[in-house]
């Protein structure tokens, strides 16, 4: 079982925010962990910790299959990601900061967001923690952003 495309699609567009605002700030966090620590704060507040570091949890599950490197990482109690760091380490950031294990981790965790809590809480969970950002276009053809 493979990402659902629109996951990936929203995935990737995180990440490459989060890639575009760690140059000036902090670019020893890779894009994945930032997008992930957003996550864990905003949805710890509205899920709590058990219920964060079960969706987590679940998630971290889902991506390993398709991206066996993830094998090493672990969700620790308050669901913080650990050994991520150690994975992204053998991958060349400097070549991209986006990792295909990032997008698939990422993703599968958009996903069971969206399967819980359904899309429109999602979305709207989603634009507290990146304002501005738009994560439904698909009112873009008449020239409205959701």
């Amino acid at each position: 079982m493979t990402t659902a495309p629109g996951m990936r699609d929203l995935a990737h567009r995180l990440l490459t925010y989060e890639a575009g605002a760690g140059e000036a700030s902090e670019p020893a966090e890779s894009p994945t962990l930032r997008v992930y620590e957003k996550l864990r704060q905003s949805l710890g507040e509205f899920v709590g910790v058990a219920g964060f570091h079960s969706l987590a949890s679940r998630a971290l599950a889902l991506a390993k299959p398709e991206a066996p490197s993830l094998n090493t990482a672990q969700v620790s109690g308050d669901g913080a990601l650990q050994g991520l760091s150690e994975i992204e380490a053998q991958i060349d950031l400097n070549k991209d900061p986006i990792d295909e294990e990032g997008i698939i981790l990422i993703a599968r965790l958009l996903g069971l967001l969206r399967i819980f809590l359904g899309e429109a809480l999602t979305l709207s969970l989603l634009r507290n923690v990146w304002p501005g950002e738009a994560f439904d276009d698909r009112n873009a053809g008449n020239g409205r952003k959701a």
